[in-house]
């Protein structure tokens, strides 16, 4: 065995691996680590150095750090489908908000069509972080079911509660699992938007609003409200005349068609795209921080039974000095006297 050992690509890598022969030696059987510890030893270091260089020893005579690298590619791969995933989503809530032209379109129901799913998921992931708890995503369980199956490697099945266990004792389990989740649905609505450009550029489409319930002043005012952000931003709004007519019948006028729908596109990227992308922007920024700060906790009761193994208080050193060529010879004053 080498004198030191392979050392992965990243910081949280090692840690990653250090977790993952924790887990296993707290839920399994005592592994054979002699030779690891004396090479620990023999390398040197602190305690936490000590710590990590025995894990990776182990790691890689037992062919985990081979399979980190086979799940991390099965990583890879899960996020390019879930990315291809959250297009052909995107491209669905536009073909369903407009419909293939034939009929008007409500333009609430439209907007609920595109926006619905995306703040209700997005108020309950504001609930969690606010309320401090341990956050629970879909979406992050479903990447790291896809990460295992796609690495073909049966011990890459230990890396995977591994890193969510390491993760959470430092709490970035909801800064990386955020990113994922905003980073996909501002994919999702980004190609959401430029479906309904393609559509709204080639197919015409008359715009209408319907209600049983509500009178005509409740939807002037909804209307104007949503559109005063995406007005600062350039986003055409329709006039109240314009609102009035259209929940009688589809306007034909051209400005008509402009005004709502660029107050749609307006709205989507205001209330869609924009919270999602400065969300994913701050997770990431939190991730990156906390990811600085990542070091083995030595107060885990696995780590405080290997101090005294790995920097034991006392340690055999050996012969430190060659004999010498030849001995002193001493007489006693007894002998000298004879």
């Amino acid at each position: 065995m080498p004198l030191k050992p392979q050392t992965p690509r990243s910081r949280l890598q090692c840690l990653w691996l250090c977790e993952a022969i924790r887990q296993r030696e707290e839920h399994g059987s005592a592994l054979e680590d002699r030779e690891a510890n004396r090479l620990a030893q023999q390398h040197g270091g602190s305690l936490r150095q000590r710590i990590e260089n025995r894990a990776l020893w182990l790691a890689l005579r037992d062919g985990q750090t081979a399979a980190l690298q086979q799940w991390l590619q099965g990583a890879r791969l899960a996020l390019g489908l879930l990315v291809l995933l959250a297009g052909v989503t995107g491209c669905s809530l536009a073909l369903t908000a407009l419909g293939d032209g034939s009929r008007p379109v409500n333009v609430f129901w439209a907007l609920g069509s595109l926006l619905g799913l995306h703040l209700l998921l997005l108020s309950g992931w504001l609930l969690s972080v606010l309320m401090a708890g341990k956050h629970s995503s879909g979406l992050g369980r479903l990447w790291l079911w896809l990460s295992e199956k796609l690495a073909r490697d049966a011990s890459a099945a230990q890396l995977g509660p591994a890193l969510v266990q390491l993760l959470q004792r430092h709490k970035l389990n909801r800064w990386v699992l955020g990113l994922l989740i905003h980073g996909l649905w501002f994919l999702a609505l980004l190609s959401a938007l430029l479906v309904l450009l393609i559509l709204l550029s080639t197919r015409r489409y008359g715009f209408i609003w319907e209600t049983t319930l509500l009178d005509t002043q409740s939807f002037i005012s909804l209307t104007q409200w949503l559109g005063t952000l995406p007005a600062l931003l350039g986003f055409p709004t329709p006039g109240i005349s314009v609102i009035q007519a259209s929940g009688d019948n589809v306007l034909n006028s051209e400005a008509a068609r402009h005004g709502w729908a660029g107050w749609l596109l307006g709205v989507l990227v205001v209330f869609g795209l924009l919270p999602r992308l400065l969300l994913a922007v701050l997770c990431l920024w939190r991730w990156e921080a906390g990811r600085r700060r990542l070091s083995l906790d030595l107060q885990l009761p696995a780590y405080r039974l290997l101090a005294e193994r790995l920097q034991p208080s006392s340690e055999r050193m050996g012969i430190c000095d060659p004999a010498p060529a030849s001995m002193h010879s001493t007489t006693t004053r007894a002998s000298a006297i004879q």
